[in-house]
């Protein structure tokens, strides 16, 4: 069966990606309108209602009102990759490894993460479920991401000549990806985040670090690194790496695209401080290649297919 996909902000740096992961495909095929239609209201409702799968690519007010051009009665399944749905009733969230692959499968809309929070909760989400991490603990991660991920203006701004070698900003403690944390973390309080970006086109490393001397019922590195492994084992697109990990990680500005992630544990030799670590492609699993994840379970296919999944 071939399924017709259309995708609401198909010039966007996550829509090009997108297609780019379908290109070549049987099971899917691409509606496309041409230049002079994308803005044209009518031209985008016929689409979104005539499709089976709607991926929408847009800033969070416009994915709004393009999931009010779609009719009850047209059939129509939504991935959104905005952050307007993350925490909204009636959505799933479209992360399979933390909240099950059926809920996507069988979702009508699902939103995809923010590429912050997929590296947060990655780490975060199955220990305190487990109960290996306190739910009430006030989190705090720290992260640094390539400029793709930042929206046309701000790669226009990197790609200039004179471009900052490190920008970090959320200094107003509201960001928009802090909700989602909470939620889907099983969280008491607000994270409190610091984002970077730094003059790499893509990828991304997500920390949180820890004492867990301060902690009750006596976490300690190796029982957190275990859970995780147990968690994602035999998962084709999260890797948790063992004890014996690198000293440092590093961030390429020629980094081909991956769909990958990798998870670290970091202890010192007491076991009373840990970092816990991800390390992603911000517009693959954080963005392009989550969609195209969560495009395939509720197609029914292989949840890989298409995607790019080099060998660590």
């Amino acid at each position: 069966m071939t399924y017709t996909v259309f995708i609401d902000g198909a010039a966007g740096t996550t829509g090009l990606e997108i297609r780019q992961r379908l290109a070549g495909r049987d099971e899917f095929e691409l509606v496309a309108l041409d230049k002079a239609r994308r803005k044209d209201i009518a031209a985008r409702r016929e689409a979104l209602n005539e499709a089976d799968f709607a991926i929408l690519c847009l800033p969070d007010e416009a994915a709004r009102e393009a999931v009010e051009l779609i009719g009850p009665g047209s059939g129509t399944r939504i991935i959104d990759a905005s952050s307007a749905h993350r925490v909204a009733e009636g959505w799933a969230y479209g992360f399979p490894e933390v909240i099950g692959h059926a809920a996507i499968a069988n979702a009508p809309r699902v939103s995809n993460p923010g590429c912050y929070p997929t590296g947060f909760l990655a780490l975060v989400a199955p220990l305190v479920r487990q109960g290996l991490l306190p739910a009430d603990w006030p989190y705090t991660v720290n992260a640094a991401s390539g400029y793709s991920g930042g929206g046309k203006a701000l790669i226009e701004r990197f790609e200039a000549d004179g471009a900052p070698a490190y920008r970090a900003y959320g200094y107003d403690m509201a960001h928009k990806h802090r909700p989602e944390m909470k939620l889907h973390g099983g969280l008491r309080h607000e994270v409190i985040f610091a984002p970077s970006v730094v003059p790499a086109y893509r990828g991304m490393v997500v920390e949180v670090p820890l004492h867990l001397g301060a902690m009750d019922g006596d976490p300690t590195p190796d029982r957190l690194r275990a859970a995780l492994r147990d968690h994602y084992a035999g998962s084709e697109i999260v890797t948790v790496h063992d004890g014996s990990d690198p000293t440092e990680l590093v961030l390429l500005d020629n980094a081909p695209p991956s769909d990958r992630m990798e998870l670290f544990v970091f202890g010192n030799e007491g076991g009373w401080h840990t970092r816990l670590v991800a390390k992603l492609d911000n517009l693959g699993k954080g963005a392009s290649g989550a969609a195209v994840q969560n495009l395939n379970l509720m197609a029914g296919l292989p949840e890989t297919a298409g995607l790019r999944l080099p060998k660590n």
